[in-house]
């Protein structure tokens, strides 16, 4: 049996064990809701007890910590291209452990979308790259500094440059008072959003396969792995990796999650698989008809996971959020700073930082299913698992009304941000006035 068997294996499983614990946290926070329900406030506020003390969590979390350990050994075994397409099985997965553990319903077009991402994956694994190679340090450096790849990073560049532009056109557009945008925008603004952020969140995989090799390497070699060269791709890893969960939590909060979740996925799939083709040359390895069924494969996926995108895109009432406040209050103090003097616009700055980190803090807080709000794990070797009601675009000021009459009240991104920062960016305006 090849040793990219055993990678292919591994990464089954780890991204079964990842579905499998983010369910599992989601079921501790219903009986956490559960238990708010049928127990007695205090002054008419529901109690909450902390989420930890929930057995069903606690198992979830080592599910989820076990399964990204398991993805990430996985790298060393096997290609990037097969791996990355494999992530899709977390899709398949989330239904079979939503049906049973959460007891959703199953739809015959969730039946139709899984057969045809599970088709796409035995394509993608019978037609795909087979070789898993160990490089040295010297090996995979030379690799990085390659011509082709060194044109791959550069045509990346310009095509998240382009998109970049395209969705802030978009929004200037979109922040015109009455400016209707032309209909394409719709698709094209999410799309354009989604290709920035696959684009380099999917480096996080080619950083991550390049540890996994090292650490390989290590156990096999007298390699140390306290190198430069370790903690430079380490590095690399963790800023584009965070930089992904940033553009996850950021997109998931603008646009409605039946456009934004297949693109997020496919653009990931698809950048991933274009990485590793071009740093490790998989591409070698093809003829003809594996070309051929390998594509074939991964369009069976790409539409399986469009058909698998969420349902409840349902718009509610208009809430503004607390988050949402801030982000308001932040650009208006910025404008304004500008016409004034530098000490404001320093204010301003310090608050935009401030509001930034707060949000930060709390994404991650929810990316371990801690938080007060309910939402799904997620995984930067897989991608990730989501889920958000939110729907609509974000505008300027001016536009706000129209985007917040598109919104659900309840949603993915529902981060909590402290009253502090809040009234801290009104005494920051009642000083300037």
């Amino acid at each position: 049996m090849g040793e990219w068997v055993i990678g292919a294996f591994i990464n089954l499983f780890g991204s079964i064990a990842i579905n499998f614990g983010t369910n599992l946290l989601k079921l501790g926070h219903d009986e956490r809701d559960r238990h708010a329900m049928l127990g007695d406030g205090i002054d008419g506020k529901t109690i909450l007890r902390p989420i930890i003390s929930f057995q069903s969590w606690r198992i979830g979390i080592l599910f989820f910590t076990f399964g990204n350990a398991l993805n990430f050994i996985s790298f060393g075994y096997a290609a990037q291209s097969l791996l990355a397409a494999l992530g899709s099985v977390q899709f398949v997965s989330n239904i079979v452990f939503s049906y049973f553990v959460l007891n959703k319903t199953v739809t015959v077009k969730v039946l139709v979308a899984t057969t045809f991402i599970v088709l796409g994956n035995t394509f993608l694994v019978a037609f795909g790259n087979h070789q898993s190679p160990v490089y040295t340090q010297e090996q995979l450096a030379e690799k990085y500094s390659h011509i082709v790849f060194l044109f791959y990073c550069l045509l990346l560049v310009v095509v998240v440059v382009m998109h970049h532009y395209v969705y802030r056109r978009g929004e200037s557009l979109l922040a015109i008072p009455g400016k209707e945008l032309a209909p394409y925008w719709k698709l094209l603004l999410p799309f354009s959003f989604a290709v920035v952020s696959g684009a380099v969140g999917s480096c996080s995989v080619l950083f991550a396969k390049s540890l996994s090799n090292l650490l390989r390497l290590s156990m096999s070699s007298s390699y140390r792995l306290d190198s430069w060269f370790t903690y430079s791709i380490l590095l690399l890893f963790l800023l584009t990796a965070g930089f992904w969960m940033a553009r996850l939590n950021e997109g998931l909060s603008q646009f409605d999650a039946i456009l934004i979740v297949p693109m997020f996925q496919i653009a990931w799939t698809f950048f991933s698989i274009c990485t590793g083709f071009v740093y490790f040359q998989e591409y070698q390895v093809f003829d003809a008809l594996r070309t051929v069924m390998f594509i074939l494969g991964m369009l069976s996926v790409f539409i399986g996971i469009s058909l698998l995108a969420p349902d409840d895109s349902k718009a509610g009432e208009a809430k503004e959020s607390p988050s949402l406040k801030v982000n308001i209050e932040v650009e208006r103090l910025i404008e304004d700073s500008q016409i004034k003097d530098m000490k404001s616009f320093g204010r301003a700055l310090a608050a935009k930082a401030t509001a930034a980190v707060i949000r930060a803090k709390s994404t991650c807080t929810l990316l371990l299913g801690m938080g007060d709000d309910t939402m799904h794990a997620s995984s930067v070797l897989a991608m990730p698992m989501v889920s958000s009601k939110m729907t609509g675009f974000r505008g300027g000021n001016a536009d706000r009304s129209k985007m917040l009459s598109l919104r659900s009240p309840s949603g993915w991104n529902r981060i909590p941000v402290v009253e502090e920062t809040v009234n801290m960016l009104e005494s920051i305006s009642s000083e300037e006035d």
